[in-house]
């Protein structure tokens, strides 16, 4: 069957590779800030609030992505630790890149005196329509799929052409685990521009996402082919389990706490 994978190397410089994944990547990066700049002037936030984050955050999460993959795959790289730095021959873990910029804003909120809560609301929708894009990336580089199914099944998804061609892959069709998440997320971008407008409180809509993305990341691992796991377990999904919990509870506190305020509030007036 003479179908050709996407090519993934988008312009060839010398000895120097631009490859579809990184522009890929760097497109869903200067949407998503796009859309958390324009937030932010209706928020009052100052206009280089999130370029002055994105310097930090950008390599840190990097780092914290390719540091979070070599770990559960220990094995391979204590054998070649000359291949850790070798980010470009793939080994990335969002969630890890999750932890990273996470961290940083913290960090970076408390040096600049902004709530970190409100700069997570801010940004939230911008987080998860860059993991829509991102996904694509790993569509070029056909990876992050699932099981082999049959060319029939790709069929009656009604998927495009391109989409079914480019999970041809070694002689066999596979789930196309990119698009599920990528659809998923860009569902949750709609949903959370539409909680915007809602009565939540400061700090809701960054919880919103992490049980949205944590819901559908948790379903779609089960379908993918190459986890990070820990003996049995796929560590996406249990990640993703201790993101709801942990969101959940935090959700839970923040409302019990804040009506025992207003509460006292009320009975000391």
């Amino acid at each position: 069957m003479g179908i050709e994978p996407i090519n993934p190397v988008a312009l060839q410089l010398g000895p120097f590779a631009i490859r579809w994944y990184g522009i890929i990547i760097g497109l869903g990066i200067a949407l998503a800030l796009i859309v958390a700049v324009r937030e932010g002037d209706k928020r009052g936030l100052p206009k280089d609030t999130f370029t002055d984050l994105l310097i930090w955050a950008i390599p840190i999460s990097i780092i914290c992505a390719r540091l979070y993959y070599v770990l559960f795959e220990w094995g391979f790289y204590s054998q070649h630790p000359e291949k850790i730095i070798k980010i470009w021959e793939g080994g990335i873990a969002i969630h890890g890149a999750l932890i990273g910029a996470v961290a940083t804003a913290v960090v970076f909120c408390r040096k600049k005196g902004i709530s970190f809560w409100k700069l997570a609301d801010i940004a939230a929708p911008s987080i998860i329509l860059g993991q829509a894009i991102g996904r694509w990336g790993n569509f070029i580089n056909q990876e992050a799929h699932g099981e082999a199914v049959s060319r029939a099944f790709l069929e009656n998804l009604h998927l495009p052409q391109f989409i079914i061609d480019q999970m041809y892959i070694n002689g066999e069709y596979y789930h196309p685990t990119f698009l599920y998440e990528s659809v998923w997320n860009i569902i949750g971008f709609l949903i959370l521009l539409a909680l915007r407008k809602s009565s939540l409180r400061r700090g809701e809509l960054f919880l919103s996402y992490i049980i949205w993305y944590s819901i559908g990341r948790f379903f779609v691992e089960g379908l993918r082919t190459d986890s990070l796991m820990l003996d049995s377990l796929r560590m996406a999904q249990v990640i993703s389990l201790a993101l709801i919990l942990i969101a959940v509870a935090i959700w839970f506190y923040r409302r019990y706490t804040g009506m025992a305020k207003q509460k006292y509030k009320d009975q000391s007036s």
